[in-house]
């Protein structure tokens, strides 16, 4: 996994864009806003590990760019879902 990102020229800088658009997205959808540039970015790449996890039971093979930022996105909704169970609730 990590061979890859060293192998292929634009790995890190990819990683970095699905993580940034998955973590805004989820943003948007589970709190109305985003969580600002670097906090959108580590939701989205903390969501697509997670992600990754959960769909590697359902789908087989490479899903692309746009299949990327939907698997982090889903991962990235679950994870901040998660955090809401466990944290205590605000005012």
């Amino acid at each position: 996994m990590f061979a890859d990102l060293y192998q292929a020229p634009g790995g890190l800088c990819s990683w970095l864009v699905v993580g940034l658009i998955a973590g805004w997205l989820v943003g948007l959808f589970m709190r109305g806003r985003g969580y600002g540039c670097f906090m959108d970015i580590v939701m989205g790449l903390l969501g697509s590990f997670i992600g990754g996890f959960l769909f590697s039971f359902f789908v087989e093979g490479v899903v692309g760019f746009w299949g990327s930022i939907g698997v982090a996105f889903v991962g990235g909704c679950v994870l901040v879902a998660f955090g809401r169970l466990i944290s205590p609730k605000r005012d």
